[in-house]
This record gives structure tokens, sequence and C-alpha cells, in this order.
């Protein structure tokens, strides 16, 4: 019974349930099965429901919203077909340890012995990108399902397990009688705090022989500054992983570098130090195998001592050694903002002009492709928050982009992606446009799959076979993304030049709603 005396079901138990500990936007793509939670969320007027045409658009919002939001959102998913269709960006999502609430409808308990055509195994699909499960049993305890699901997203996980927790609903759970749940916000789960003998251990061997790696909560503007301190005392070396879920960065942050993605540009880098500090991060490890590479790129002679692990207040942990070192408070310089150059349109003339014209405080995520090259740019001459493409499953920045968008209304979001990795999510021009995102989206148009060529090459073939050359190439027909975008509701132009790419990319960035530039790179 809901507090105005109306009889409510397991579907509204959750939904209210949600809402009352602070979980209240919901990336949908539902079915059938879905329909009672459905009805609940019209019901609930603080549940936030936005339609995404496909269920990695679904996943990957709710990766992007929670990464910048810091508490879940929720997907709603149609059985095992659509958990499916939305693995690649929880498997993103995982990686990044985003807190992430996957609601995913299932056949009537007594309905699933027929054996009807969309059943499956739903919890087998979601054990590989969950830290927990759970299918409920019944409606009356479908609000307190939703409790443990929301205390497991928001737990500090150990890596690898990360913050995703899915919660299965059978449709009579949803559609029986339901339990009010007491609606009192969660408690804070705070991090736990490194003991004050291992960050005194630490501070006894950090030097300028010393790399030290920093990830997770780290990489905060706090812990930015922290570890800033601890490099103008020690002289040691900083380094984020290539991939980091977020980092804070602006002229007024310490720089921190971003380890190269190729295991020997690793190794370089690595083979001038002889220790190795974690601070939120692992040990580096190669993205793939290669013959004759190692997988572990930690040369021999270099000693790995760990700061904190992911899962850990790695923030507190920097700034307690700071302390512990009386490190200075560093201010930073910067950089001033670079021209934008004329002439051939190039990667580098698309970051130029990027750097030049994204607004202070935006934030910009990012998928395969060049958008990455802009990360070193923006660094030091604009305060940003960057997301990263942390599983390497593409398909990421776009969506991940109408989640941070949504979380952060007052903040405008660039996304900077490949051709290849867009295609995979491009539905998520739709969910902007309807959503009326500030979103502006950068596509580098080269028409192929150029990491796959890199790739290749890399084997030592020099003459790629046509055979080979087609599995790469996105032309014949070439894509036409200012089609794709208007043909969603998206304003959308293409430049050819690096002049129009300027003029482009500031006209994209003065408009009001989601704005697509195709950059023929």
């Amino acid at each position: 019974m809901a507090d105005n005396g109306v009889e409510i079901n397991g579907a509204r138990s959750l939904i209210e349930t949600l809402v009352a500990h602070g979980v209240d936007c919901c990336f949908a793509n539902p079915g059938t099965s879905e329909m009672h939670l459905v009805e609940a969320i019209d019901a609930v007027d603080e549940m936030r429901g936005v339609l995404c045409l496909f269920e990695g658009v679904c996943t990957g919002a709710a990766d992007g919203y929670a990464r910048m939001r810091g508490v879940p959102a929720t997907t709603l998913l149609h059985l095992g077909a659509g958990l499916g269709n939305g693995i690649a960006n929880l498997h993103n999502a995982r990686r990044a340890g985003t807190p992430l609430v996957n609601l995913i409808g299932d056949h009537a308990i007594h309905h699933v012995a027929y054996d009807a055509p969309l059943t499956a195994d739903i919890e087998a699909v979601a054990k590989p990108v969950s830290a927990w499960i759970r299918t409920s049993r019944t409606s009356e305890g479908v609000g307190l399902d939703a409790v443990d699901a929301i205390r497991a997203a928001m737990g500090p996980n150990p890596t690898p397990e990360g913050g995703i927790a899915t919660l299965i609903i059978p449709a009579d759970c949803a559609w029986g009688p339901g339990r009010t749940v007491d609606t009192q916000t969660l408690p804070t789960i705070d991090r736990r705090r490194v003991a004050a003998d291992d960050v005194v251990s630490i501070a006894r061997h950090v030097d300028e022989q010393t790399v030290m790696f920093v990830d997770g909560n780290g990489l905060t503007e706090r812990g930015a500054i922290a570890a800033g301190r601890i490099a103008a005392r020690t002289g040691c070396t900083l380094y984020t992983p290539t991939f980091p879920a977020r980092v804070e960065a602006g002229p007024s942050i310490p720089h921190i570098n971003r380890l190269p993605y190729f295991p020997e540009q690793v190794l370089e880098v690595m083979g001038g130090y002889s220790r190795l500090v974690l601070a939120g991060a692992e040990a580096p490890v190669s993205f793939f195998a290669y013959q004759n590479l190692p997988s572990l790129l930690v040369p021999d002679g270099v000693s790995v001592e760990r700061l904190a692990h992911r899962h850990e207040d790695v923030e507190q942990a920097l700034v307690d050694l700071a302390d512990e070192l009386d490190a200075p408070i560093v201010t930073p310089t910067g950089r001033p903002r670079p021209e934008a150059l004329t002439g051939d349109i190039s990667t580098r003339a698309i970051v130029r002009s990027v750097a030049a014209h994204a607004p202070d405080d935006c934030i910009v995520t990012v998928d395969s492709g060049a958008g990455g090259a802009a990360f070193p740019s923006l660094q030091q001459t604009v305060r940003h928050t960057f997301l990263h493409l942390t599983g390497g499953s593409i398909g990421q920045g776009g969506p991940a982009a109408v989640g941070a968008a949504i979380a952060c209304p007052d903040r405008p979001v660039l996304a900077l992606l490949g051709d290849g990795g867009a295609m995979y999510t491009n539905q998520f021009l739709w969910t902007a446009a309807r959503e009326n995102l500030d979103i502006t989206v950068v596509v580098f148009s080269n028409r192929q799959y150029n990491i796959l060529d890199v790739e290749y090459r890399r084997l030592g073939i020099n003459d790629v076979g046509s055979k080979a050359a087609s599995l790469f190439d996105l032309s014949n027909p070439d894509l036409d993304w200012v089609a794709l975008a208007q043909a969603q509701g998206v304003a959308a132009e293409a430049a050819r030049t690096a002049d129009e790419f300027d003029a482009a990319i500031q006209r994209g960035l003065a408009s009001r709603g989601p704005y697509l530039v195709e950059a023929n790179v």
C-alpha cells in the first residue's frame, strides 16, 4: 500500500524504492514483459524514463550518467535478448567500475517451463558483466531486491568485478501485489582508507626513478593535485592507464601523462624507471597478445609496489602520501589555447580546433578513432572532464555523451567519435534529439577501421590484399553522417578543410541542442 492509500504492485514498489534511494533515471528499451514496469515509471513522477532505440545505447548512456553523477542509473531491457544486445557497453562499464543497476524483465515464473520463443537463461547472459545478480521470486520482495541491488552497485567492489547489479523481474513479480519499502536514503558506503603505515612505507621509496600509475578516484581534481605535489617533491613521473574511466583536467590541475597504447611503447616508457607504484591502477598489460612481446609490460628489474587498490580511497591515499612527504602545493601554468590551423583537414587540425573552442567545464567522451588524440591538447588548455573508452568495446562514446548530458544538463558535452565505432550505436543521435541534449558530435570520417589496418601492417605485411583491405574499408558505399544525423533529428554539416571544420565546430558549440560535424579526413 502506497502512502496515499493506493494499493501497489511489485513494479510500483520497485520504482518507488529506486527513487527513494536516489536512483531516478532509467534508460529504457522495453518489451511486453516490462509493461508493468513501464506503467510504474509513468506513475512515479520522480523517475525519468529515457527511450533508446538500441540496448547498447541504454547501457552506454547509463555508464556515462553514473560516471558523472556518481550514483547509478538503471537500464530497462527486454529479456535475455535485450540484455545481450547491451552487453558490449556493459563490458565497458564494468571495466570503468561504474555503479549501474540493470532491470531485466522475464517471463512469469509459471510460463518459463513452456520454453516460449524468447525464453533464455538471463542470469547466464548477465554473469560476465555483473558483480551482483538476482532473480526476484515474489512480488512482495521486489522492492527489497532493489535495495540490495543499489547497495551492490554502490559498494566499492575489487577489480575486476566492477559495480553492475542486475535484477531480473519475472512478469508475475511485477504485476502481483507489492509492498512499500522504508523510504530512507541508503547510507554512504565509504571507500576504505589506506593504512597510515602503508603510506609511510611508500613514502620512503618514491624518487625520480619511480613511475606512479594513477587511476580510480585518484583522478579527481583533489587526487590529481595531490599527485602533482608528490611529483614536485620526489621527481617521480605520473601516468594514467591508457583508458582511464574519468579524468578531471585543465590548466590549473597538474598534468598526468597517459600511457601509450602499443606494448613496445609502454616498455619504452617503463624502461626508464626502477620502481612502479600503483595508485588505484594495475600493472600495465598488453591490450592484445603479440608474437615475441610479453603480456605483462613491467621490465625485469622494475619493482612493483601498491599504494591503493581502485576500490579503496585512492584520492585520500594520494593526499596522505603528499602530506607525509611534506610536499608543496603546485600551481600549474597550463598552456594558452592553440590557434586553429588552415588548409587541409587532418586529425591534428581537428584537435587544434577542438582545443581552441571547447567550452570551459565541458565533458568530453570518446570512442574508437582519433578522438583520444584530443586528450593531451585539452589537458592543459581548458577545464573539462574526459570519459575514455575503458573496455575497448567500440560504440560507447555517443551513448556515454547522452548519459553525461542528462546527468549534467548545465555542462556542454563534446563527443569525439570514429566513424566505425559510431556506427555501432548511431541511434544515440535520435535520443539526443528527442531529449534536446547539448551535445556537439565530431565524427572523424576516414571511412575505414584504421586501427585494424595499422594492426595488420604490424604483422610485417606491406602489401595489403584486396580481400583483407575490404574488411577494413567503410567506403563503397560511403557513409553519409550528415544524412544519418538529419534523419534522426540532429542538425549536421560536413567539413572537408581545416577552415570549414573550425567554422563548423564553432557553429555546433553555439547551437542549442545536438549538432554533428562530419570531418572528412
